[in-house]
């Protein structure tokens, strides 16, 4: 099956109020052509599960989502690299759900696993206890963190084929992997696409059985002068004399 789709084509299934998934972590391994469609698309009402919110060079990811206010609810980690985000939660124009990161990713993968829940101690004895069941095993107590899923998961790879396999590079495959099972409809965006077989069967991250449409992104010298740039211009690098 040829799953490679127009990017307009793979958007039609992010409506007003959906639940979105958006891999990468501080702009590395970041949709960052599905994120720009989706702003320009102007849905809103958006429940947005992240690992992390934005990259904190700034106008760059998930910050023009927030820029534009099109979230209402954001199930993260980490948002404090967004001074648009914080400044919406402190004026309480946005909701945040926070889950410490490995609770975070375990809660996603039960729910790409088709588990009922997962128990962790991490939070015990904290305000992560907050309206959770408690289960004890061997005389020690845990909290049942439930699934987290989505309508929509957009991940981001290195290369796909046209069925859909995807290949990661380095550390850009962080979440990507774990939020392309948990959600009713994938959307890979890739650097590359590739014949069916041009693909290492040992270098899939995701199998294509996971992935409902492939889009072309900005090549990998595109996606590199772009982050480059940002982390010039907000003066964390400089410039080559």
């Amino acid at each position: 099956m040829n799953k490679l789709l127009e990017l307009d084509q793979a958007m039609h299934k992010v409506q007003d109020g959906a639940t979105i998934m958006i891999g990468g972590f501080l702009g590395i391994g970041v949709p960052l052509k599905c994120i720009e469609k989706i702003a320009e698309k102007g849905v809103g009402n958006l429940t947005v599960i992240s690992i992390v919110n934005a990259n904190p060079a700034g106008n760059f990811d998930l910050a023009v989502l927030f820029q534009k206010r099109q979230i209402k609810k954001f199930i993260t980690s980490h948002t404090g690299t967004c001074p648009e985000a914080v400044q919406q939660y402190k004026a309480g124009e946005i909701e945040i759900e926070y889950y410490p990161m490995g609770n975070f990713i375990e809660k996603i993968r039960a729910a790409g696993a088709g588990l009922g829940g997962v128990l962790s101690a991490t939070g015990i004895g904290t305000l992560m206890e907050e309206n959770k069941q408690k289960i004890s095993v061997h005389g020690k107590e845990y909290l049942v963190e439930t699934p987290l899923r989505a309508d929509i998961s957009f991940i981001k790879g290195f290369r796909a084929d046209e069925m859909g396999n995807i290949e990661y590079r380095g550390i850009a495959v962080n979440s990507n992997p774990v939020m392309a099972t948990a959600a009713d409809y994938t959307v890979a965006e890739v650097n590359d696409i590739v014949r069916t077989g041009d693909i290492d069967p040992n270098r899939v991250g995701t199998p294509g059985i996971f992935v409902d449409a492939v889009v072309q992104g900005y090549s990998l010298k595109e996606q590199q002068e772009r982050i480059g740039d940002l982390w010039k211009n907000a003066g964390f690098l400089k410039n080559n004399p």
